[in-house]
């Protein structure tokens, strides 16, 4: 044990008693060694070894004391949220658990590129195994968060497969507490069911990765109505809305007073902070996302009336959410007690910067009459199915990419959730599984329940069930893939690897390279439709698969593609299945992509070593010129 002193004894000067025997470190005062042992440099390794040294150190450094306080906030900042700081904490006991996890989580996201690596792009893949096991773990869920959180925050061109995967289990899990919240919601009373909270918890639920919470929505909605506080200050200063605060529930009744509220609202929303309808771009699901309106101010009918209501509510006047066909209204009563009256209410149309409309003029909007029942309030759970409904057609106008996708199937999950036994729904959902070949053992489970719900299903669910044990069976014993290898023959003509980052020489657009044939093979339908003929070389020479920076992928032949002049990352959502690494020129492909291709990375090094670091290439190897063509799609 280190000490302030040699250890011997001297003499004073004068002759006098010998000066007491020099102090040891833990002679200090507790409040002072703990300073010391927090000292920056020191690790949580460091602590222990000093804590094993003597059961003094041992005494400074126990669970609830500073030192393990320090070491376990130096290094995970970002969970002290869950921690109340009035409340004693064994904090020891927590940086253990949570440095466990950390090792837990993290050899499950490693291994799962091995168990679920494709070729082919599975659109929508769910790695179901991995989620259940991570929540066997029986981990606290922020600590598997925050874990997974640091994978996805380290260096941004490394660990990509690591990232690709971590992110896939944070949107699941994130997901599932998600959807507990929205079950509890629904279980509550409808009139304690704020239809703010619902639409927050769709959008939630759509995008988990993003940071919406019913709070921060809140407090921007708070400002607003402050704003129009301030505009019914100068008209009318002594107005009762001016006396609601966020813990009041005023309710104005005079009916002179709601219209200057209304008045103000319009003035603030729609002139002052510019919200509009978005009739450009009308199907773009951003609009339907209460945080991405209140972003770029501009909606739909619904999540625009979403916010109109919430806001008039704070201000002290009761609108009624209206189901009307293809556009989403407001109702206003006009009569002291609650009308059956359709006549008694005036709409509103949140996407028409509040126009105000008498119930005939409501048709006008839709351009046929329709009965007086489209023009009844709904409830809560009603205006969520709506709005999910809406989010599940945009899915299903799609064209197949991932987003399309994946919008599809949490809006599904979000529907399914509020109307669990909608036949109709549940079976586009197993057929959207079975189609992606993803989740078979859920497909079975939601094939029972149909059968269950609607006997007269039997046929379309006999067809699901009997490929779906096949592709099961299949799983059991997959084929191992065929390495594709550049030496031998039928490869020679094939000038690329997989990693290099490419450029279309007709379309003009960035990609990489993930996977090559020496032929293309796609389907007569498709190389007719893509105009494959009108190439140089037909469907006779090399095809790649690129994964391109818009986040599309793509079958391209040899002679439409050559290397980039300067290499850039690829901003694609499945960079991370294939490839490890971005190197600055080029991208390393991850084990299992090597796997396939062998020989590709040592091709891929030689070709940017001579492109990009002033190496020479032998003549005869240059690629050829491009050759002329009328405009081939591939």
């Amino acid at each position: 044990m280190a000490t302030f002193g040699d250890g011997e004894e001297h003499s004073l000067s004068n002759g006098g008693l010998p000066e007491a025997r020099s102090k040891k470190l833990t002679d200090l005062p507790t409040e002072l060694l703990e300073h010391i042992l927090c000292f920056p440099v020191l690790g949580h390794a460091d602590i222990s070894d000093v804590s094993c040294s003597c059961k003094r150190l041992y005494d400074v450094c126990h669970g609830r004391g500073k030192v393990w306080e320090h070491q376990y906030k130096l290094r995970w900042p970002r969970l002290l949220k869950n921690y109340r700081p009035n409340e004693s904490w064994d904090w020891r006991t927590e940086y253990k658990t949570r440095h466990v996890v950390g090792l837990q989580i993290r050899r499950t996201v490693e291994s799962i590129s091995k168990r679920f690596f494709t070729e082919v792009p599975c659109v929508g893949q769910v790695l179901g195994d991995s989620f259940a096991e991570i929540e066997s773990l029986g981990a606290p869920e922020h600590f598997c968060e925050d874990e997974l959180i640091s994978i996805l925050n380290s260096d941004t061109r490394k660990s990509l497969t690591l990232k690709y995967y971590a992110k896939k289990i944070l949107y699941f899990l994130r997901q599932q507490n998600i959807l507990k919240s929205l079950k509890a919601f629904l279980e509550k009373p409808a009139e304690q069911q704020s239809a703010l909270e619902g639409a927050v918890l769709v959008d939630q639920y759509c995008n988990p990765l993003a940071d919406v919470s019913l709070q921060s929505i809140t407090a921007q909605l708070v400002e607003i109505a402050d704003k129009v506080k301030k505009t019914l200050r100068r008209t009318n200063p002594s107005h009762s809305s001016l006396r609601a605060d966020q813990g009041n529930c005023l309710v104005v009744e005079d009916f002179e007073l709601q219209r200057q509220v209304i008045c103000a609202l319009n003035s603030v929303l729609y002139d002052q902070l510019k919200y509009k309808g978005n009739e450009t771009d009308y199907y773009n699901p951003l609009n339907s996302y209460i945080h991405q309106v209140l972003l770029r101010r501009t909606g739909i009918p619904i999540s625009l009336s979403v916010l109109y209501m919430t806001l008039a509510q704070k201000l002290g006047v009761r609108l009624e959410p209206v189901n009307f066909p293809n556009h989403f209204l407001l109702r206003w009563c006009q009569r002291p007690m609650r009308s059956e009256d359709i006549y008694d209410y005036v709409y509103i149309d949140a996407f028409g910067k509040g126009k105000q409309l008498t119930a005939k003029e409501c048709e006008y909007l839709i351009g046929h009459q329709v009965t007086e029942d489209y023009y009844s309030c709904i409830s809560t759970t009603e205006l969520l199915l709506r709005m999910v409904g809406n989010l599940l057609n945009i899915g299903k106008r799609g064209e197949g990419s991932e987003k399309s996708y994946q919008l599809l199937r949490d809006s599904l999950d979000l529907y399914l959730t509020i109307n669990p036994d909608n036949v109709q729904y549940l079976l586009l959902q197993a057929r959207l599984y079975f189609h992606l070949g993803i989740w078979p053992e859920k497909v079975l489970d939601i094939l029972q329940h149909i059968q269950a719900l609607d006997p007269s299903q039997h046929g379309a669910v006999g067809y699901l069930v009997q490929h779906t044990l096949e592709h099961i069976q299949h799983k059991k014993h997959p084929g191992e893939p065929e390495a594709k290898l550049r030496s031998t023959t039928e490869h020679a003509e094939v000038r690329f690897s997989v990693g290099l980052v490419m450029k279309h020489k007709r379309s003009g657009y960035n990609c990489v390279i993930y996977g090559w044939d020496p032929k293309c093979t796609m389907s007569h339908e498709w190389i007719t439709t893509m105009r494959v003929h009108q190439l140089s070389n037909g469907a006779n020479q090399p095809f790649y698969n690129v994964l391109v920076q818009d986040g599309t992928c793509r079958y391209a032949a040899q002679e439409n593609l050559e290397p980039h002049a300067e290499p850039l990352e690829i901003g694609h959502p499945e960079v991370g299945r294939y490839f490890s690494e971005f190197c600055g020129t080029h991208y390393v492909a991850n084990e299992e992509l090597q796997a396939r291709y062998p020989e590709d990375l040592a091709e891929s090094l030689r070709v940017v070593s001579e492109l990009y670091q002033g190496g020479t290439r032998d003549p005869a190897e240059r690629p050829p010129e491009p050759q002329s063509g009328d405009g081939a799609a591939v």
